[in-house]
């Protein structure tokens, strides 16, 4: 029971259910309070966002330069464009469908939101590209620098961000949603965005079906062995992710059912499968674009610019690497592009959030299952050419 009252899912759920119950009842003066609450949490939210961009950016990047090798470049190279496409084919496929679906525009015949009783502007030290740019050139710097003490300090300051992120973002995050679906409530539009989003978590996870599939026929071309001989051993580990959300939790697992294959070699399992589950991210970049276009589409009525989704999902591979290893952080890492490239406001970015939360585990376990095709890859990039980690 305690297991299930610290899960961040339910949590969620919680939060979601009583935002809702709160909105349909209260008066407009208890409204003004939730409103007031609700931009405070977010400020405090957005605030630190640039913070963790570049705790987990900048680390990342001195980590792989400085542990530089043949197998690790030709694995971060795989591990980026995997998650690239499965965010192109969730853009690509977002267009064709999200327009179709019933989606009313959250502005028709909705009751206003009442003002906020007073504001605490927390503005960010950076805006979200200057913290991107520092947090590469800091990176790449040390890197070629072999600057051993601002590599402590960077691991340090990771540290840092990974604790406030644990310990301040998501503690407070159950009740920045609370608030926001209080206001939906209110307005009156939370009632015909609902059966949205369960088809569109449905269509995310057959998307993840589609993009493993993928990612295993490669892997089988590339090999010239059988991508079954693989993926059937992974049941488990797809079954641990759904239930702990945690690449770190499920990577024994996934370590067990990579080396039970008879395709795979063992000195790949043991290097890629631990590296993968880091920086491998397919499900859940996959997940988010697909939910930032439905959010969109919800909140403002329109999709985002192509020119705008290119950006997004170019630098949100970068963002998926350096993501911090807690539920939901590929979006967690990635709420400064949300908000700076697309420009979203706080009551999207938490219904992008919300839904995304919910469906985690899923795209925690597609991200485990693409490791197995990524090993598969390797081991025929080894048989071929020879490559080795030195």
């Amino acid at each position: 029971m305690g297991k299930l009252k610290d899960n961040l899912v339910v949590k969620l759920l919680l939060a979601v259910i009583i935002g809702i119950v709160i909105g349909l009842i209260v008066t407009e003066p208890i409204m003004r309070v939730i409103v007031t609450i609700k931009y405070i949490l977010g400020q405090v939210i957005f605030y630190c966002i640039p913070l963790v961009i570049i705790g987990f950016i900048a680390p990342s990047i001195v980590k792989m330069r400085s542990n530089a090798s043949k197998m690790l470049g030709i694995t971060v190279v795989i591990a980026y464009l995997s998650s690239v496409g499965a965010a192109t084919l969730s853009a690509v496929t977002g267009y064709g469908i999200i327009p179709k679906l019933s989606i009313a525009t959250s502005a028709e015949g909705l009751r206003k939101l009442p003002e906020i009783v007073f504001k605490l502007d927390i503005p960010p030290i950076m805006s979200v590209m200057t913290a991107l740019i520092t947090a590469i050139l800091i990176g790449l710097a040390t890197a070629w620098t072999n600057s051993d003490l601002v590599e402590k300090l960077l691991d340090q300051f990771q540290n840092i961000m990974l604790a406030i992120v644990s310990r301040v973002i998501i503690p407070i995050l159950p009740y920045f949603i609370a608030a926001t679906f209080s206001g939906l409530a209110y307005e009156g539009s939370i009632t015909k965005q609902l059966p949205v989003f369960i088809i569109v978590i449905i269509l995310v996870l057959i998307g993840h079906f589609i993009w493993l599939t993928l990612l295993y026929s490669i892997g089988g071309a590339i090999s010239n062995k059988n991508p079954l001989e693989v993926v059937k051993h992974y049941g488990p580990a797809y079954l641990t992710a759904v239930g702990t959300m945690s690449s770190a939790a499920t990577l024994p697992i996934a370590l067990k059912c990579a080396h039970k294959s008879k395709v795979l070699k063992e000195d790949i399992v043991d290097f890629s499968i631990p590296l993968c589950s880091t920086i491998h991210l397919c499900g859940s970049v996959l997940t988010e674009v697909f939910f930032v276009m439905t959010v969109s589409k919800i909140m403002y009525g329109s999709l985002p610019p192509v020119g705008k989704m290119i950006q997004f999902i170019i630098l949100l591979g970068i963002f998926a690497i350096g993501a911090p290893g807690v539920p939901g952080g590929t979006v967690m890492a990635s709420l400064g592009l949300i908000t700076g490239v697309l420009g979203f406001n706080d009551s999207a970015v938490a219904l992008v959030l919300t839904i995304f939360a919910l469906q985690d585990s899923f795209g925690t376990a597609c991200n485990i299952t693409g490791d197995g095709a990524i090993a598969l890859m390797l081991t025929g990039i080894v048989e071929k050419r020879k490559v080795t980690r030195s």
